[in-house]
C-alpha cells in the first residue's frame, strides 16, 4: 500500500521501530482527540449542531471527509509529509463535527462508558497484533471481503428497515474491526520494520497513514459499539 515507489535519502539519520510505532499512536490518540473535542462542541452546542449537522452542510462535510481519506490513502507517496500531516488533522476535525450527532442520540455517560469499553478492546487488539507471530494476512483480506459485505447490507438496510438486518450487521461491524484492528497493526509493524533508517519524511508517512488506519478501525469500533451499549437520549 504505501512501501513501493518510496525514494528518500537513505543517508537521513534513521529512526527506530519502537519510535515509529510510537509515531503512529501519536498520532492516532491526536486524532482522537481532536474529533472527540469537535464532537463535544457541535454536539453539546445546539445552534452549532443545527446548523452543521442538517441539510446539505452535513452532507458536504461527509463528502469532503471522504475525499481527504482518499487522498491520503492514495496519493501518500506523492505528496510532502507535512501535507499528508495536515490533511490528517483536517479529515479528523471535520470527523468529530459529524460525530456532533452522538451527543444528540446517547447519554453522556453511555458514550464514556463505551469509549472505555472499545479502547480496551483497541489495546488488546493491538497487542496481538503486535506480539502474535502468525501472520495475519489471510484474516486481513477475509476482513476486508467481509467489509465490504457489510457496507453493502447496511446501504441495503436503510431502505428495508429490517431490525434483524439492523443488529446482525451491529455484531458483524464489531467482530469485523476488532479484527481489522490486530491485522493493521501487524501490517503497521511490518510497514515501520521494512523502512527502518530511511529518515524523518518516510517515518513521518508511515506514522500518518498508520494513525489514519487505526484510527478508523476505533470510530467504527465505538459506533458499532455504541448501538450496543449506547443508552439513547429521552
Amino acid at each position: 500500500m504505501f512501501k513501493e515507489g518510496l525514494s528518500f535519502d537513505q543517508s537521513q539519520s534513521g529512526v527506530t521501530v519502537k519510535a515509529a510505532m510510537r509515531g503512529v499512536y501519536g498520532w492516532m490518540t491526536f486524532a482522537l482527540a481532536l474529533s472527540g473535542l469537535c464532537a463535544w462542541l457541535v454536539g453539546t452546542t445546539p445552534n452549532l449542531a443545527k446548523s452543521l449537522l442538517t441539510g446539505g452542510t452535513f452532507w458536504v462535510l461527509v463528502i469532503a471527509e471522504f475525499i481527504l481519506v482518499m487522498v491520503i490513502s492514495s496519493m501518500i507517496n506523492r505528496i510532502s509529509a507535512a501535507l499528508a500531516t495536515a490533511l490528517f488533522v483536517a479529515y479528523s476535525a471535520l470527523n468529530g463535527i459529524t460525530l456532533g450527532f452522538i451527543f444528540l442520540a446517547y447519554t453522556k455517560e453511555s458514550i464514556a462508558l463505551t469509549f472505555f469499553i472499545t479502547a480496551g478492546t483497541f489495546a488488546a487488539m493491538a497487542l496481538v497484533g503486535t506480539v502474535t507471530k502468525m501472520d495475519l494476512s489471510k484474516m486481513g483480506s477475509i476482513l476486508m471481503m467481509a467489509l465490504i459485505g457489510l457496507i453493502i447490507a447496511s446501504i441495503v438496510n436503510i431502505f428495508m428497515h429490517s431490525s434483524t438486518l439492523y443488529w446482525i450487521c451491529t455484531y458483524a461491524g464489531v467482530l469485523i474491526f476488532t479484527g481489522l484492528t490486530a491485522y493493521d497493526v501487524q501490517n503497521i509493524k511490518r510497514l515501520c520494520i521494512e523502512t527502518e533508517g530511511q529518515g524523518f519524511e518516510v517515518t513521518r508517512k508511515v506514522a500518518i497513514i498508520g494513525a489514519l488506519n487505526l484510527y478508523l478501525d476505533f470510530i467504527n469500533l465505538m459506533l458499532y459499539l455504541l448501538r450496543i451499549f449506547g443508552g439513547r437520549r429521552d
